[in-house]
């Protein structure tokens, strides 16, 4: 009997199923992770909830906490961005509850964000902070029942250490997001790559001798830049912080305020984490075919009212997630996967291998919060120790191996004496 769901379609589940098996030949880490959970059980008795991007990535993780003896409730983090097929199988072959469909509405996305609650979760994995803010204004009554959860993106862990700041965070929430695999992997090498292909797919654009503009300079940022680059873009980078700028300067980017850059992109994308990046004003300044681009987790760093103020036509898809606005005076603007993620609506989000050690640390987090962890309300690091786990399996999944520290090495390093 399948679990309790809310999905398109179970007869997709057989698609689903070859659609998660070929992510998880490139997911050898969390391979490893599962076969040591199906014979310790770190997460019996647990139930889990989740909001996060239904892909087949995402299924090999959820996989790993069922055989680790977790009851899992799994909400979409974003409508757009829903494997319909993945979702009919991970309710028919994994007994995981769903609540997803591709193109839902905002009022069924908070719906079953409250449906995945109301069974009183004892771990929250989190994508954006979404089922945290939840629980904390409508459900506090679920606060004593929660030993705490694991949060994956950058706008979510903002969201948390503001909450915390205030004094509002009342459980402890484990920033994965923040560990330097992560930033590597995921935001650097992940989101760098998904971007342009998310770009590329709506629009089959030529990116070498186009001008693309990237908006912040994080890791997503730099990753972006460095690939588009790597392809023969010519890359300006616009910034608010001045150390961030110096960095993009220094590796040779242009650096220029959005008002200036407007002028000159072809292709724009932010990926701030912030909102009202691109506004009225700066879509005012564009050339006729700019090319908008959102990478960061919600669809406000695109000024979509300002945008939709200025035009006069608005032809919705022009091209699958690709809609063009014109403007007044003839010039068009084209606005890809309706200012969302464009690297998961436009695309399939981050290749498996990537996505390989983004949750093999939510999985190793996860145990942690279970298994006798007493932390504070807040937000706190991941240990070391897993991240260095991590790394360790995905070396060793490409066959490398490094040097150790000899005993001589590891005591002149903790003495002050040498």
């Amino acid at each position: 009997m399948a679990s309790p769901h809310d999905v398109a379609d179970l007869g997709l589940a057989e698609a689903g199923v070859r659609r998660i098996e070929w992510a998880a030949r490139a997911m050898p880490a969390l391979r490893r992770i599962r076969e040591r959970f199906v014979e310790e059980r770190p997460l019996e008795g647990l139930r889990v909830a989740a909001c996060m991007h239904v892909t087949a990535e995402t299924a090999n993780l959820v996989r790993v906490l069922r055989e680790g003896g977790a009851e899992v409730e799994l909400a979409a983090s974003n409508p757009l961005t829903t494997q319909d097929d993945t979702a009919a199988a991970l309710v028919r072959d994994v007994g995981v509850a769903v609540y997803a469909r591709s193109g839902l509405s905002a009022t069924d996305y908070e719906r079953n964000l409250r449906t995945v609650i109301d069974g009183g979760p004892h771990l929250l994995l989190d994508d954006g902070c979404d089922l945290v803010d939840l629980i904390h204004v409508e459900r506090p009554d679920l606060l004593p029942g929660l030993i705490g959860g694991c949060e994956q993106t950058t706008t979510g862990v903002i969201r948390l250490r503001r909450m915390a700041a205030e004094n509002a965070l009342r459980i402890p929430m484990v920033a994965v997001n923040d560990t330097a695999t992560k930033r590597m992997f995921d935001n650097r090498y992940g989101t760098g790559q998904s971007t342009l292909d998310g770009i590329m797919r709506a629009t089959n654009t030529l990116l070498s001798g186009r001008t693309l503009v990237v908006a912040g300079f994080g890791f997503c940022g730099r990753g972006l830049a460095e690939r588009a680059r790597g392809m023969g873009a010519r890359v300006v980078v616009t910034e608010v912080d001045p150390v961030k700028a110096l960095d993009a300067a220094m590796q040779g980017y242009t650096v220029l305020p959005m008002t200036e850059a407007a002028a000159h992109g072809d292709v724009f994308v932010t990926v701030t984490g912030n909102r009202d990046v691109i506004r009225a004003e700066h879509i005012a300044r564009m050339q006729d075919g700019a090319i908008l681009a959102n990478a960061g987790h919600f669809d406000v760093e695109i000024d979509l009212p300002g945008l939709e103020a200025l035009a006069i036509d608005i032809r919705r898809e022009v091209r699958p997630q690709a809609d063009e606005y014109v403007l007044a005076d003839g010039r068009r603007v084209i606005l890809l996967a309706e200012g969302r993620l464009v690297n998961l609506t436009a695309a399939e989000g981050h290749p498996a291998a990537v996505m390989d050690q983004s949750f093999a640390v939510q999985a190793l987090s996860t145990e942690w919060l279970a298994t006798g962890t007493e932390l504070a309300p807040g937000v706190h690091d991941v240990p070391d120790a897993i991240d260095t786990e991590v790394a360790r399996l995905e070396l060793g999944a490409m066959g490398l191996q490094i040097d150790t520290l000899s005993d001589e090495q590891i005591a002149y390093q903790r003495s002050w004496h040498h």
